[in-house]
């Protein structure tokens, strides 16, 4: 089984937006932008580094910058705006793309939200990519046509954010467009007629 947290908290990432509420001085109150570096700019209390941070590091860390503004600054963070869990389907199937992750997906269903397999589609050796981290790429073959025909759905892998299913072109098709085809034509004699 491919390894990792099941339900990890959400961490910032570059151009989600957060809005920060101050319970006693509201004339600090902001909606900030993550930038593109990982850093928001806070009114009076300069940059912050939050790209990574779940929303209880970035509260605190907040606090901590407005310390010296504030006695005991309260603050209040929501998440008004992030990027969207998703998976992405390539290869073999008939709408490839990104797809949001909205619910517990399996690989299989994921296929099937892409439309389902297309006629070149090899049912047998199903790839799924999961990145483990920034160097690193964890990769699982899902026989989804022997899972599918003897309905041994317990070994299909739970989708994760970022995941990729790549469905590969059958060796059939790889050739077909070098072997030429027969026709009606090559069979019949027209002086027959």
């Amino acid at each position: 089984m491919l390894g990792g947290e099941r339900r990890p908290l959400y961490r910032l990432r570059p151009s989600d937006i957060v809005e920060i509420s101050f319970t006693v001085a509201p004339e600090f109150n902001q909606t900030l932008t993550v930038q593109p570096d990982g850093y928001v700019m806070l009114k009076d209390a300069g940059m912050l580094a939050v790209q990574g941070l779940n929303l209880a590091e970035f509260t605190t860390a907040v606090q901590q910058a407005y310390r010296g503004y504030l006695h005991d600054p309260q603050v209040a963070v929501a998440l008004k705006d992030f990027d969207r869990p998703y998976f992405v389907v390539g290869g073999q199937v008939e709408r490839p793309g990104k797809y949001e992750l909205r619910s517990d997906i399996t690989v299989a269903e994921a296929v099937q939200i892409a439309g389902g397999f297309n006629a070149q589609a090899k049912h047998s050796q199903v790839i799924l990519f999961r990145r483990v981290d920034d160097d690193l790429v964890e990769t699982r073959l899902l026989n989804l046509k022997k899972m599918l025909k003897g309905n041994g759905l317990k070994e299909d892998a739970h989708l994760q954010p970022g995941d990729l299913v790549f469905v590969p072109q059958n060796a059939l098709s790889k050739i077909s467009r070098f072997v030429t085809r027969p026709t009606v034509g090559m069979y019949t004699n027209p002086l027959q007629f």
